[in-house]
């Protein structure tokens, strides 16, 4: 929880640095799907997080790239974008199949898509050509090697319920992080737009 709340404030900071705005324009809706996805990953939970505690894992998000604002405006987008690339990635595999209520899963990845959709929109504004490598390395490749982490930890445990209880818990943290980050970025923007 501390990466969350270290990440969003780093993308608060970033959000109010030179330029301002986030040359993009996110939506309402884009704020609204994303509270529905984390509502959808509520619904999903199969057994009681208290049934797992042999389980548990702290999955480390290196907060140290993401605390005192050190983020990039393209770079804050990218992270924000890999984490929603990645979870989408993470429930749309075989195994996430097999562990979850069919009509949820299908809702929440075509929930993700959508909010990845809005995102690529603002990823192509904020990011040029020369800003291309961002997502081989930094803050981007740190969201990739912590997803790493949440699939090796799936694998070691064999895909149990309880490890796809584990991993839901930490995706929803992190999805709640990236819609309240989602919605005042869009509030900030309109505010800069406006004036």
């Amino acid at each position: 929880m501390a990466f969350v709340l270290s990440l969003l404030m780093a993308l608060v900071l970033v959000s109010y640095g030179p330029g301002g705005s986030l040359g993009c324009d996110l939506s309402q809706n884009h704020v609204l799907v994303g509270r529905k996805n984390i509502r959808l990953l509520g619904q999903m939970r199969r057994l009681s997080p208290r049934f797992c505690l042999q389980d548990r894992k702290d999955f480390a998000f290196p907060q140290d790239l993401v605390e005192g604002g050190q983020l990039q405006e393209a770079q804050a987008i990218s992270v924000l974008h890999e984490m929603l690339q990645q979870s989408f990635n993470l429930f749309h595999t075989e195994s996430s199949s097999a562990a979850w209520n069919t009509t949820l899963l299908q809702q929440l990845r075509t929930g993700l898509h959508q909010q990845l959709d809005d995102l690529d929109a603002c990823l192509g504004q904020v990011m040029g050509e020369e800003d291309s490598a961002l997502g081989r390395t930094g803050p981007t490749l740190a969201v990739k090697r912590y997803f790493q982490g949440i699939h090796v930890y799936l694998q070691e445990k064999e895909y149990s319920d309880c490890a796809w209880e584990t991993v839901r818990v930490e995706i929803m943290r992190s999805l709640s992080s990236s819609t309240s980050l989602q919605e005042m970025l869009r509030m900030m923007d309109g505010d800069l737009n406006s004036s």
